[in-house]
């Protein structure tokens, strides 16, 4: 299964580490630096048109990691997951 986190970015469900909300986690400067370092390294895919909202952890099965960054919401990102589970 695969999950869509918009302007036509589908990831694969097992490709996914988290799914985390802006607003709460760049409270921490661990994270902040977490997305700074990813970001200097090439790793940040910029989805959105206006501010993030929501950034995803991926890695692949070959354990390159890609941060995907996103307007959509957590909670639509997670509706989007349940429903592709019942598919």
């Amino acid at each position: 299964m695969y999950l869509h986190l918009g302007q036509g970015m589908v990831v694969p469900k097992g490709d996914i580490i988290g799914i985390f909300d802006m607003e709460n986690c760049t409270s921490s400067r661990h994270t902040r630096k977490f997305l700074s370092l990813c970001e200097d390294a090439g790793e940040v895919v910029d989805l959105s048109t206006d501010l993030p909202r929501v950034f995803t952890l991926c890695a692949d099965s070959e354990g390159t990691e890609t941060v995907y960054l996103s307007q959509l919401s957590s909670q639509t990102l997670l509706k989007r997951w349940e429903h592709n589970e019942i598919e």
